[in-house]
């Protein structure tokens, strides 16, 4: 049986003393109360980098420009009513001061750290990726 593939992005920001920020999914919400890498859906006619720097205004109040986003991998993952496809960037540089602009909590988190945060399925695999590279 073949499932909708649902394509969002995702961002690793990495700030100057090497920490990775991650958004914790406001309770009520699907996957509410899990920590995720900031991004979202990639709307019809978008490419991934357009949506993952207006996902990246949207969330967080900042301005992150399609050169500073380096693709760094993807999670391939299977939900019960979906198939979830999704590409990660790192992101170092970027414009303007970030704030939880929709009701998440953020944390500035350790590369080694990652893993004991309780994530997505398909976000958890990554943080060892990220761990090692970073």
């Amino acid at each position: 049986m073949s499932q909708e593939i649902v394509l969002v992005v995702a961002c690793a920001l990495v700030d100057p003393d090497g920490r990775v920020l991650l958004a914790r999914r406001p309770e009520g919400r699907p996957m509410g109360g899990l920590w995720e890498f900031p991004g979202g859906k990639v709307e019809e006619g978008e490419k991934p980098e357009e949506a993952l720097i207006r996902e990246l205004a949207e969330e967080l109040g900042i301005d992150v420009s399609e050169s500073c986003l380096a693709p760094f991998t993807f999670a391939s993952h299977a939900y019960e009513t979906f198939h979830l496809l999704m590409p990660l960037y790192v992101c170092r540089r970027w414009k303007g001061q970030i704030e939880a602009r929709e009701g998440q909590e953020i944390a500035w988190v350790r590369p080694n750290r990652l893993a004991t945060y309780a994530m997505p399925p398909a976000d958890a695999p990554l943080t060892a990726m990220l761990r090692d590279f970073l």
